[in-house]
């Protein structure tokens, strides 16, 4: 059954729902969502599907109230994959006008507008409800139902509310962070900290070494436009002061500029004054955003920056006394999932040893591994030049499945047209090359220009979609396991996800679980390539390392 939650004038009501979307008990009040909440995860026989306007105004409560819930439907995430889906075009939701729930993002905003039944005027913080939840919980079911394929967006669906499930019992657990050690790496880098906005002594070290390479005692490294009329002064021609560029000009003041602007990086990316915002009670509080990016993957919100934790501060990551850190990458993600898109049996072969890039040397499509990967990056990323560009056809020879696929794709977004992942989230649609008569020369190339742009966009969203789904199917599934491995007592007591990277997952584990843990992990990978293919036979190996800290795991 399906439980649809809504606040009214500080007030919680529920409607009750079966699993085809009839009506079984009208709205009526809930004293206590938590003791609701709780009773029904308790009971197989009552236990719901719960339905809300966004997963994080409602779950954070219960998790704090130590409730966790099993399934849930999060109307805003799955809205904007019903409005924008090729399977679910035709449909009510998709034709309609924009409204709050269009319009809605994934930050907490205020909306203002005419009072109804459920207005959100509670303390709570969680903001005013979008609009109706019980409208669009029907228009959403009525979508579904009508869609070209409703299983499958079903499945995306479920994926996508489950990840925001998994989302917010992370930051409610928390990544352990050992502050000392943090402190300690900061020290050994950047030298004591400094007081106010002074530079750290070794940056300043470094920074008097480049002053006196370049003969610029003033100079200020952090600003670009100086940086480079110092540098051309010293008859260093440089289009950029970015790292990757510096590190190609043989002069003896890139040394000591590199080794500044990494310091100046790790500081102001996660220095002292990160450390005291984010880390708090011995825990940083990762603060995704599901479904953040137009592909589907997961962004995140804050100065934490819970999607890049250079490898620099990782060794602060620490498991607790009698914990360990499960640490599983999935291996050549997106090339596999390439691989299985278009059920490309040679490439998929060519992964199965556990190297898909040295499978594609052995097959004779490329000599080296280096090659394959860069022929592979070409094919999901659309490079027409260079070594990829040169490479690409010898791929295309001996897997032209999986080519064909991100080629017909890339032309679908020249021509302005949508495209769509495995489970059936689209692309949004972009313009094409067409032009009348009027055009000018300038004109057409601008067209064509951002056809093409449009095309490598849409050659990658398919891939990267996809992964994305696999990557929620992957956590979803781990999230139940992990539930039952720990026999459900209580999340911060059990093995439960601390941290997640796209590919990536980190598990708190008891030390005497982590092995259980590992083998968890592993297959709720291989299901996730069941709910996505079913039985073609591409294979998602995971690395797993078993580890006290996070920088052992790399």
């Amino acid at each position: 059954m399906h439980v649809v939650l809504a606040r009214s004038r500080g007030e919680i009501l529920a409607t009750i729902f079966d699993d085809h979307g009839i009506l079984l008990e009208p709205a009526h009040v809930i004293d206590s969502l938590a003791v609701e909440v709780a009773r029904r995860e308790r009971s197989a026989r009552e236990r719901a599907r719960w339905v809300w306007d966004d997963t994080s105004r409602w779950y954070p409560q219960l998790l704090r109230e130590g409730v966790r819930v099993e399934r849930c439907v999060d109307l805003r995430l799955c809205h904007a994959i019903l409005r924008g889906s090729a399977l679910t075009a035709t449909s009510a939701l998709a034709r309609s006008s924009q409204d709050e729930w269009s319009l809605a993002s994934p930050e907490p905003r205020v909306v203002v507008r005419a009072a109804t039944l459920f207005d959100d005027d509670d303390e709570d913080g969680a903001g005013p409800a979008s609009a109706d939840p019980i409208a669009e919980f029907l228009r959403q079911r009525a979508a579904v139902g009508t869609a070209q394929d409703p299983a499958r967006i079903s499945r995306l669906l479920s994926a996508e509310s489950a990840g925001a499930l998994v989302a917010a019992e992370i930051r409610f657990a928390g990544l352990p962070w050992r502050t000392e050690a943090h402190e300690s790496l900061l020290e050994r880098v950047l030298g004591p900290r400094p007081r106010g906005d002074e530079r750290p002594e070794h940056m300043v070290e470094q920074l008097e070494r480049v002053r006196a390479e370049l003969s610029a005692p003033d100079l200020n490294p952090d600003s670009p436009p100086e940086l480079l009329r110092a540098l051309g002064r010293a008859g260093i021609q440089a289009e950029s002061t970015r790292s990757w560029e510096l590190q190609n000009i043989d002069h003896p003041a890139i040394e000591p500029l590199l080794a500044y602007k990494k310091m100046a990086r790790l500081l102001s990316a996660n220095g002292w004054a990160w450390l005291e915002a984010n880390v708090v009670s011995g825990r940083f509080h990762p603060d995704y955003v599901p479904g953040g990016v137009v592909t589907g993957r997961w962004a995140s919100k804050g100065g934490g920056g819970a999607l890049q934790l250079p490898k620099q501060v990782r060794g602060a990551v620490i498991a607790d006394a009698g914990w360990k850190l499960v640490v599983a990458d999935a291996a050549q993600l997106e090339p596999r999932i390439l691989a299985a898109l278009p059920a490309d049996r040679g490439m998929a072969e060519a992964g199965a040893s556990g190297d898909l890039y040295a499978g594609i040397v052995a097959s004779g499509a490329v000599d080296t591994r280096d090659h394959a990967k860069v022929a592979m990056l070409g094919a999901m990323y659309g490079a027409t030049s260079g070594e990829s560009g040169r490479l690409l056809p010898r791929l295309a020879k001996s897997y032209p499945r999986a080519i064909a696929y991100v080629e017909a794709a890339a032309r679908a977004g020249e021509r302005g047209e949508i495209v769509t992942t495995r489970l059936g989230r689209s692309s949004p649609r972009g313009a094409s090359a067409d032009y009348d008569e009027t055009a000018t020369a300038a004109d057409v190339v601008r067209a064509r220009n951002q056809a093409r742009s449009w095309g490598r966009f849409t050659r990658n969203f398919v891939v990267q979609g996809t992964a994305a789904e696999w990557a929620l199917c992957w956590m979803a599934g781990l999230r139940g396991r992990l539930r039952a491995l720990g026999g459900d007592i209580g999340l911060v007591h059990e093995p439960h996800l601390v941290f997640f990277l796209h590919d990536e997952v980190v598990v708190h584990a008891p030390a005497h679980l982590a092995e259980r843990v590992g083998e968890e992990i592993r297959a709720a990978a291989a299901d996730a390539g069941r709910l996505l293919f079913a039985d073609l036979p591409v294979d998602f190996p995971l690395t797993v390392a078993i580890v006290d800290t996070y920088a052992e795991a790399k």
